[in-house]
């Protein structure tokens, strides 16, 4: 048996396909006379379009990325989808209009006209092929280009077993892809790494398998059947969790999902052959540094007690297993070793907190100069921070989006404004790049949760800011927000983008769906538009923004340059002072500092009211961040050599025995100093 899996766009070029390398790795090592290779028609689809327009590596992660909760991606391959390049060009662009700049939607209207040619080219490279089942994945925007080339195979080869898995065939979503698009024979819902071999041996083993219950009219993609181009599907294909399948009638028959999902010794590591070449021989070698895609674990441990509201990622199984440390070690030391790459994109969740201790130290121990990409809380602590910094772990995405408590609350994220702002910090010191998301729009937030942040944000300029402005939350399939109406969502619908890329009546759409639209909640625009202006400045400024800190032991050396704050150099020197701010290095009440300040220097105690003149005198300076009672300082220990230079240099002055006088920066305990380049 021959399989084909089809990567199709707008998959990102970067990276191979991890459920694909699994599923060919499945295939080859459990189905015994078959064998699968995979096609990578994301890259194939970036050499064509090259070709024929100006089409730019932005532009394939503007597709791919940061268009996906407008849906331009899945639109521009509707085209190809229902056979009209010209399919809803009006509904999309009176929808669009005012949304996307006139150069984006000049492309995308081009890349819709452009793609039925593409579809129809690659449909044919499958059929040359001769497989006798083609498995395509769908997650994100991939959906139409996946369904237009299922769509088109069938039409050239009726006898080739059409099979659809992927994120966005879960639950409710894949029974609706199958039940609406009869040229797809089969979809996967759940993991498919045990259910595709099973249906590849079933197949196999029905002496009918490719027969007439795989041609169903292809024709038509309304979403009717046509009865009489149906059959009997394989007995043991009712015994398959999760599939979609026919009955003699050609009505979709969905059998249930497994309930529990699978342990993680069952889960196989990716087989990436051929990507790394066809990249090599690609247009888009030239765009990427390409990464390996490495997976230690499935679900959310936290999830699994405290569901995030907003939070659909986890799709039907939330459960959270990981692979032992030494399977997980060795997948990554192999797939390095033999692919020869040293950027990996671990796409688990969260991390499992236990590979710090496991699987970390031997990577650092192994020599291999690692960049790694990974999820993490955002309430780890710095050892732990410089744990992952040391084993290659450089880009982090903590999940902080908000930094006030009462709206972290609203999300259930178990961790605090403060906290969020430690992590940045902390993630600064460390040399991670912190990457995170600004969410608002949660039922129940006011203007008096942001106000307050939005005030400080020129204090945290020297931190790593979001990747963009504050977005209001979408409304997920699988988050609480989707099944709970009771959390302050109800009547929700399938996303605008959704009606003017398919061709299905609402209901259709829901179940379709992942993303819905939902009456806005939470803070209105003022208040939005004020925090979007205060994160816009913290992007701009950010470069050459700087805040550190030097402890010295009798003294701590600040160095500033931040355009809100005027002082660029100053000491701290009262030994109780310096206790307030070195327990400024976690959160704290000011109840609990003067309690501890006091046990740390029982002759220097001080009342709550002096350390709060203390604290709002620091405020002031831009030195701590606060909220919900709590304070935490923002000054990253100093990593480089300017505050070595700034202490040689004021040395230097007042030790200089001859000449006329020079004039150096002023250093006062405690007070801001004369600016000085550092």
């Amino acid at each position: 048996m021959r399989v084909l899996l089809v990567n199709m766009p707008w998959s990102p070029i970067d990276l191979p396909s991890l459920a694909l390398g699994i599923l060919k790795r499945s295939v080859d090592e459990h189905v015994p006379g078959a064998t699968a290779e995979v096609l990578h028609a994301n890259l194939e689809f970036t050499d064509w379009i090259t070709r024929r327009t100006e089409f730019t590596a932005d532009d394939y992660e503007y597709y791919a990325l940061s268009s996906y909760f407008m849906g331009c991606g899945d639109w521009v391959f509707s085209s190809a989808l229902y056979d009209d390049p010209s399919w809803r060009d009006d509904e999309f662009t009176a929808s669009m209009s005012g949304r996307l700049r006139k150069s984006r939607m000049r492309m995308t209207r081009e890349l819709h006209r452009e793609v039925p040619a593409f579809v129809e080219q690659i449909a044919r490279r499958i059929v040359e092929y001769a497989p006798d089942v083609v498995g395509f994945t769908s997650t994100f925007q991939q959906n139409t280009a996946a369904l237009a080339a299922a769509r088109h195979v069938k039409r050239l080869a009726p006898h080739i077993v059409t099979v659809m898995g992927g994120a966005n065939c879960d639950a409710e979503q894949g029974a609706a892809v199958h039940r609406n698009f009869p040229f797809v024979d089969y979809v996967i819902r759940g993991e498919g790494e045990a259910a595709f071999p099973q249906l590849l041996k079933a197949l196999g083993d029905s002496s009918d398998s490719a027969g007439s219950s795989h041609s169903a009219d292809s024709s038509d993609s309304s979403g009717s059947s046509d009865p009489s181009d149906s059959s009997d599907a394989p007995p043991a294909v009712g015994a398959i969790s999760g599939l979609c399948h026919r009955d003699a009638d050609g009505t979709s028959v969905v059998n249930a999902m497994a309930t529990a999902p699978l342990p993680p010794a069952t889960i196989l590591p990716p087989d990436y052959s051929g990507y790394f070449e066809r990249l090599a021989s690609s247009v888009a070698r030239n765009w990427v540094e390409p990464k390996l895609v490495v997976e230690g674990a499935r679900g959310c441990w936290w999830g699994e007690k405290h569901h995030c509201t907003f939070c659909g990622l986890n799709g039907s199984f939330m459960q959270f297993r990981s692979k032992s440390p030494d399977t997980f070690y060795e997948e990554i030391m192999d797939l390095a070793r033999r692919h020869r790459v040293l950027d990996m994109y671990v796409v688990d969740n969260i991390l499992d907190m236990g590979y710090l201790s496991t699987v970390l130290p031997r990577i650092i121990e192994s020599g291999y100069d690692l960049r790694l990409h990974i999820e993490i809380k955002a309430n780890m602590r710095r050892s732990q921070l410089r744990t992952l910094a040391d084993a290659g772990l450089i880009y982090v995405q903590p999940g902080i989006e908000s930094l006030n408590n009462r709206v972290l609350d609203l999300m259930d994220k178990g961790v605090s404004g403060c906290q969020n702002v430690r992590m940045l910090r902390d993630g600064a010191e460390t040399g991670l790049s912190v990457s995170w998301n600004y969410l608002h729009g949660f039922p129940g937030e006011t203007a008096e949760d942001y106000d307050p942040v939005i005030a400080q944000i020129p204090a945290l300029e020297h931190l790593n800011p979001p990747v963009d402005l504050s977005a209001r939350i979408a409304i997920e399939r699988f988050s609480p927000y989707f099944n709970r109406p009771e959390l302050g969502f109800s009547g929700l619908r399938p996303e605008a983008h959704y009606r003017f890329t398919y061709d299905l009546p609402e209901k259709e759409l829901y179940d379709l769906a992942y993303v819905f639209e939902a009456p806005e909640r939470g803070i209105g625009e003022p208040t939005v538009s004020a925090l979007n202006d205060a994160l816009a400045a913290w992007k701009k400024h950010h470069v050459e923004a700087r805040l550190t800190q030097a402890d010295l032991d009798d003294r701590i050396v600040l160095v500033s340059r931040r355009r809100a704050f005027a002082w660029r150099a100053m000491e701290l020197t009262d030994p109780y002072e310096l206790v307030l701010f070195r327990l400024l290095d976690q959160p704290h009440t000011p109840a609990a500092l003067t309690r501890k300040a006091a046990a740390r220097l029982p002759g220097a105690a001080r009342e709550e009211d002096e350390v709060m003149a203390v604290l709002d005198r620091w405020l002031g300076l831009g030195l701590l961040f606060t909220d919900g009672g709590q304070y935490v300082h923002v000054a990253p220990s100093a990593v480089n050599e300017d505050l070595l230079r700034l202490d040689f240099m004021r040395h230097l002055h007042t030790a200089r025995p001859e000449g006329p006088p020079v004039e150096g920066p002023p250093v006062v305990a405690g007070q801001p100093a004369v600016p000085v380049s550092v």
